[in-house]
């Protein structure tokens, strides 16, 4: 087994950016990086790369990106590369033909401590079931996605506050360090790999769509609060407010039995309440969700008072 492997590195967005650069810091040789085609964004529907791509221009190295990885000149090309190992972090899902290729395999980070929260978005779902602890796990591909031996994981506290977007940013760099020991563990030929343990009551972290994000007043207050959590940044929760989208970014909890400001159950879920001046909140089935930070449909995202300087929606039911 080489002691410095020859590595292709598989990735997209740009939490895979803080893999690929603790690889290199690592002095590991990464022969190629491949990536998602570049696709049309903004206004003018310019085409934009990955955030992989242009981390990789930078250090000066090949990049490739196949619109389908079972095409033939494709596969040709990579098995001419001659990689010892492939590593992949946040990429799609790769065909038999590719991650079995190389000598040494294929190893992929996810955001969670396997086999939990198998899945597209397992940040965001661990903190909208109110998980108090996430964490980062490399495994080895297998066909079943997520399915494979686990190498390494470690697990970090998510804060009851925390956003789905901050616990991202963390992550990021625990799963970079974690990535390089794992490596580090191959090369080495010191780790012992283990089969997934499936129990009884596991959760998963399917893509999320426009129907996640919208808001049931009816629901507990605690479970919109999460909702609202792990979904910010991106997507982004969101409600109606006089017909218009109402994103909403950051809250805060009130609940009718323990806080003094949501004594009155009165208020049917849904119900906007305002003072059109510092605050703006919504009742839920035991209280109310008080939103401090939003962006109204056409608008920029503001601060809650800021809005309302320049917004003064009537009190309504949602």
């Amino acid at each position: 087994m080489p002691t410095r492997p020859r590595i292709i590195f598989m990735g997209t967005p740009e939490f895979a950016v803080a893999s690929l650069d603790a690889i290199l810091r690592a002095g590991y040789p990464v022969i190629a990086v491949i990536t998602a085609p570049d696709k049309p964004a903004g206004r003018g529907m310019q085409l934009t790369e990955s955030a992989v791509k242009k981390y990789a221009r930078e250090k000066g190295l090949p990049v490739l990106q196949p619109e389908k990885l079972k095409n033939a000149a494709f596969l040709d090309e990579l098995r001419s590369l001659a990689a010892d190992l492939q590593v992949v972090v946040a990429f799609r899902m790769l065909p038999e033909s590719v991650w079995n290729m190389p000598p040494m395999g294929t190893v992929n980070l996810h955001g969670s401590l396997l086999p939990q929260y198998r899945g597209a978005a397992p940040i965001n779902w661990a903190v909208i079931n109110g998980e108090t602890e996430t964490g980062v796990t490399t495994f080895r591909l297998q066909q079943e996605i997520d399915t494979g031996d686990i190498l390494l994981q470690e697990s970090f506290p998510i804060g009851p506050a925390e956003t789905a977007g901050e616990v991202h940013d963390r992550m990021k760099d625990i799963g970079a360090r974690l990535l390089v020991r794992t490596i580090d563990g191959l090369a080495a030929g010191t780790l012992r790999e283990k089969p997934q343990t499936v129990v009884a009551g596991l959760r998963h972290a399917p893509k999320l769509f426009n129907e996640t994000c919208r808001i049931d007043w009816t629901r507990s207050t605690d479970s919109i609060y999460d909702l609202i959590r792990g979904l910010s940044p991106f997507p982004a929760a969101f409600t109606t407010l006089e017909a218009k989208i109402l994103k909403i970014f950051r809250a805060e909890k009130e609940h009718f039995a323990t806080d003094a400001g949501a004594a009155s159950p009165s208020h049917p879920p849904g119900y906007a309440d305002t003072d059109n001046r510092t605050y703006l909140r919504f009742a839920t089935a035991d209280g109310y969700i008080r939103v401090t930070d939003v962006q109204l449909e056409g608008k920029k995202r503001m601060k809650i008072a800021d809005f309302l300087r320049g917004y003064k929606p009537r009190p309504q039911s949602g």
